[in-house]
C-alpha cells in the first residue's frame, strides 16, 4: 500500500519537472524566434533557403565534416546515444498511461537502448581518457552524459521491472535539462539555421559540383 503511494509521488514529482522542462523548452524557442536572425551587412550571393536546407541535411553528412569523418567510431557512438535519448523520452511518455508491452517489442528496444546507453559510456570512457578532450571539458559534460545514459538504462529496466528509480532518474534530467548543455535541444536548431543563413548569403552552402 505504502509503495504504491509512494510510487505514485515518484511519477507525480517526475511529471511536473517534465511540465516545468517543457515550459522551458517553449519559451526558449519563442524567445529565439522573437530574436530573428542576426544582424548581416554582407552582400547577398547565393541561395540563403537552400543553404539552409542543406544545412539540416547534406551538411549533417560526416562525409562534409572533418570533425566526423576522422573519428568516425565517435560520430556513429554519437548518433546512436541521441537516437536512444529520444526513444527514452518518447518511453517516459508513454509509460505514464502503463501500457502493457508486447515482450518481443521490449527486447527491440533494451536491444535498442542497450547499443544507445553503451554508446554513451563509450563517449563518456573517451572524454575521460583523451588527455586533449579532457582538457577541454568541464563538469557539465560529464554530468549531462552520466545522466542522459542512466535515464536509458533505466528505461530498459522498467520495461521489464517497473521502479520508482526510473522516476527519480527522470526527473532528474529534466531539472537538469534547463540548466547545462542539454540545452542544446532546442539551440541546435537556431544555430544549424544561423550557419545555413551565413554560408548561404556568402555563397558558400550548398557546396556546388
Amino acid at each position: 500500500m505504502f509503495s504504491i503511494i509512494y510510487m505514485n509521488w515518484y511519477i507525480t514529482i517526475s511529471e511536473i519537472l517534465f511540465a516545468l522542462c517543457l515550459a522551458f523548452c517553449i519559451y526558449t524557442l519563442i524567445r529565439l524566434v522573437i530574436l530573428g536572425k542576426p544582424t548581416d551587412y554582407s552582400k547577398t550571393k547565393g541561395n540563403v533557403n537552400s543553404a539552409v536546407k542543406y544545412s539540416y541535411t547534406g551538411g549533417m553528412s560526416p562525409a562534409k565534416k572533418e570533425s566526423a569523418y576522422l573519428h568516425l567510431p565517435t560520430y556513429i557512438a554519437g548518433m546512436l546515444f541521441h537516437v536512444g535519448t529520444f526513444l527514452s523520452l518518447a518511453l517516459f511518455l508513454i509509460n505514464l498511461f502503463e501500457p502493457e508491452y508486447n515482450h518481443i517489442l521490449k527486447i527491440f528496444i533494451s536491444v535498442v537502448l542497450l547499443l544507445s546507453g553503451n554508446s554513451g559510456l563509450f563517449i563518456l570512457i573517451k572524454r575521460i581518457v583523451k588527455t586533449e578532450l579532457r582538457s577541454l571539458s568541464n563538469a557539465d559534460d560529464y554530468i549531462s552524459n552520466v545522466i542522459v545514459t542512466l535515464f536509458q538504462f533505466a528505461t530498459i529496466i522498467y520495461l521489464f521491472v517497473p521502479n520508482s528509480l526510473y522516476f527519480v532518474i527522470s526527473g532528474t534530467l529534466f531539472l537538469y535539462l534547463p540548466v547545462g548543455k542539454l540545452k542544446h535541444t532546442i539551440y541546435f536548431f537556431a544555430a544549424r539555421y544561423h550557419l545555413g543563413l551565413f554560408y548561404g548569403k556568402r555563397g558558400v552552402w550548398p557546396p556546388q559540383n
